[in-house]
């Protein structure tokens, strides 16, 4: 299935699309690519607010954008295989039978399926600014990006590979 199309079925029931992606095979270069793919779209979503915050603060957007893009983009994938491999410790310590391969995948899966929301929480970041609309969308992300990450890695711990 195409990604788009998996991140629509991951909606309806995301503990389904990360088993069909093991039963894949174990590939670290989808993973890999889910994680940087995730990355360069919260990059993105940053633009509205970069752009807004350099408009009212007069300050430069290039070089905001400069230090978006290294920790977005260069820190923020180091900083998602380190989680990825504590929750897997974690899922060990209290029985679970997957694999560090698992955990990464039901992780950075969960990422990049709410990628929707990430664009929309930038939108509204960025034309509404901060406030409670924002302080909204940010905790429905939230909640969805938990909700697909946990029930993904459920079923990796579950069910191993």
């Amino acid at each position: 299935m195409p990604v788009t199309s998996d991140i629509v079925a991951t909606y309806r029931g995301p503990g389904r699309v990360v088993r069909r992606l093991l039963d894949l095979g174990q590939r670290e270069d989808r993973a890999l690519v889910f994680v940087m793919a995730f990355c360069v779209v919260a990059f993105i979503a940053q633009l509205p607010s970069l752009s807004r915050r350099a408009h009212l603060e007069g300050s430069e957007l290039n070089m905001l954008m400069g230090g978006a893009l290294l920790g977005t983009v260069i820190i923020l994938p180091l900083v998602f295989y380190a989680l990825a491999f504590v929750s897997f410790a974690a899922s060990r310590l209290v029985g679970g039978q997957g694999t560090a391969y698992g955990a990464r995948l039901a992780l950075f899966w969960a990422l990049l399926s709410s990628t929707p929301l990430v664009l929309l929480n930038g939108l509204v970041a960025g034309f509404i600014g901060p406030g409670p609309t924002l302080t909204v969308v940010g905790l429905i992300w939230l909640a969805v990006f938990l909700w697909f990450w946990l029930s993904g890695l459920r079923q990796v711990q579950r069910n191993p590979e």
